[in-house]
Formats: C-alpha cells, sequence, structure tokens
C-alpha cells in the first residue's frame, strides 16, 4: 500500500506572503479515501503492516467524540478486511454524531468509557484487561503516536518543495508524534510545531522521540497565537480558514487552520523573515469540520458540509 504517494504539494497564494515574499508551500494527503488523510496516513502506516504481520484480529485503539484518529483506525481497519474496536471518552457521548456514526458505518465497534477510567488507557492493568476482552487486536495509542507512527512520518520529504529546499518546516501539533516525525525526517531544516492544545508535557513528549546519541536539527514548539485552547476558535479564525476557499484548500480550525492562522501572524510579526520559504504539513482532519456543524458551531450551508 504506497501510502505516501497520496500526499500533494501546493503553493499558497495571499497578499501578504506576497508583501513579505515568503512562500508557503502546502503538503497535504486527498487520499483515493479521504477519512485516511494527512498524517494518519503516515502514522497507521507500520502499525497496520505490524498487524497484518501478526494477523491481528483487529485493531483497537481509543479517542474522543470527534476524533480524527478514531475515524482514520475503523477505515484502515476495513480497507484491510480487519475488524476495530474504538474506546470513547465520556459515558455520555452521542454515538450517532457525524464523526462515530462514520466510525460505525466502517463497522467499528464503539465502547464508551468514564472519563476516570479513559484517564488509565496508558495502565498495564487497563491494557491487560483490554487484551482479554478483545484477544488478538492490536492495541493503538489514543492519536495513533507512538514509535511506529514517529517513524512513518519521518519517511515524508518534507524538506523538499517543487521550488526547491525549504527553509522551515511547520505543522500542527496535538500529542507530539507528528512533529517529533518531521525532526527525525530531517537533516538541517529547522522544525517549528505549532501547538493547539495547552499541554506543558509536550517538549517532553517530542523528545522521547529524539534519542540523545543524534544531532536533530534545530526545534522549537510555539503555543498557537489565537484561541490557544483545544477545540476553541471564534468567528476570525474561521473566516481565515474559509478565505482560501477560492484556492480548493480546505481547512478546518481546530488543527490545521489554527496552526497556519499562527504561521501568518508570525510572519506578519516579522518572527518568520522574510524571503522564507515554508514547508506546512496540512495533517488533515477535514471529516471533523461536520462535527462542528452538527454541534451548531459552523454554519451547516458552507462548502463541505
Amino acid at each position: 500500500m504506497k501510502l505516501t504517494s497520496y500526499l500533494q504539494w501546493q503553493k499558497l497564494q495571499h497578499p501578504l506572503l506576497n508583501d513579505h515574499q515568503t512562500e508557503i508551500w502546502l503538503r497535504y494527503a486527498p487520499g483515493n479515501n479521504p477519512d485516511i488523510s494527512g498524517n494518519k496516513i503516515l502514522k497507521l502506516k507500520y502499525q497496520l503492516e505490524q498487524a497484518l504481520q501478526q494477523k491481528s484480529q483487529g485493531l483497537l485503539t481509543f479517542g474522543g467524540a470527534f476524533s480524527n484518529h478514531l475515524v482514520a483506525a475503523a477505515a484502515v481497519a476495513a480497507e484491510n478486511k480487519l475488524q476495530s474496536v474504538g474506546i470513547v471518552r465520556g459515558e455520555e457521548v452521542d454515538l450517532n454524531n457525524p464523526t462515530l456514526a462514520l466510525c460505525r458505518s466502517y463497522g467499528m465497534q464503539l465502547i464508551r468509557v468514564s472519563r476516570a477510567f479513559y484517564r488509565t488507557r496508558h495502565q498495564q492493568e487497563t491494557l491487560q484487561q483490554l487484551s482479554e476482552q478483545f484477544p488478538g487486536y492490536l492495541h493503538i495509542p489514543e492519536g495513533g503516536t507512538c514509535e511506529a507512527a514517529v517513524q512513518g512520518v519521518s519517511e515524508l520529504d518534507m524538506c523538499t518543495t517543487p521550488a526547491g529546499p525549504a527553509s522551515l518546516l511547520i505543522c500542527a501539533v496535538g500529542s507530539g508524534g507528528t512533529v517529533a516525525g518531521l525532526i527525525r525526517g530531517s537533516k538541517t531544516t529547522p522544525v517549528v510545531g505549532i501547538a493547539v492544545v495547552q499541554d506543558q508535557s509536550l517538549p517532553e513528549k517530542i523528545r522521547a522521540f529524539l534519542p540523545a546519541d543524534r544531532n536533530w536539527p534545530e526545534w522549537q514548539l510555539i503555543q498557537a497565537l489565537h484561541q490557544p485552547r483545544y477545540g476553541r476558535f471564534d468567528p476570525q479564525l474561521w473566516q481565515f480558514c474559509q478565505s482560501f476557499a477560492d484556492q480548493d484548500v480546505q481547512l478546518e480550525p481546530v488543527y490545521t487552520g489554527k496552526a497556519l492562522y499562527s504561521v501568518f501572524e508570525l510572519i506578519k510579526a516579522g518572527i518568520i523573515p522574510k524571503g522564507s520559504r515554508l514547508s506546512f504539513f496540512h495533517t488533515g482532519g477535514l471529516q471533523g469540520l461536520k462535527g462542528l456543524a452538527y454541534r451548531g458551531l459552523i454554519p451547516t450551508t458552507d462548502p463541505g458540509q
């Protein structure tokens, strides 16, 4: 399965970029299946390979009510004739929301658990309990982030754009696996991660995937500059996301849109110098737009809904 062949480049057009003589090259994954897009293609690549080699019965993973990862795991499992189980955070979760309905359409069995139980998802006792309940299933961490996921992302060449070498690699950061992969895949090009969650442990989580026996390229983690709390956005940020529709670029305001907005603010402030060529990884998550519309957070009449 040639997952990385789906990844394509697009140069963004914007007056601010012209004024600052700056290029932004967006790399994204339209894919044969849009539900397995962006970083999910790469993060699940080796975990799927492991499941198939071990002749696993299915995939078992974790996520919230509107998790992009749950959808991708369900779709990957279905495409490879594997069963799938999703442990969903919150006993009150609506299983009919667009995200979970999509998971169910791929045959994923969804199990709602209390938030207290969900917090134990990394503990050996909980994992053993799930192994006994679902023998033969490969366990995939929340968000898919693990060594195999970082390896998959590291194989993506983000350093060489169609116009030449990038001066900076950028992506949104949630669990830290994608930016760790970009760092590992870069020989010398600096990397900036835009954190869309407020998690003080993120730098430590990223460093855990960067062995100390190698000199890594310079990297930095920056908190999103507008609406930094996870899942929060306002009309200004949503309007920014929509402003690229005429370039056939779809953005959601939780991950990629929020990170790209921060990049524009950094360019405007002169923190990213004029003449830069930026390589920006669109991590996908567009299925989340339907969930936002379902909750009344964006209009249902917008394109893509």
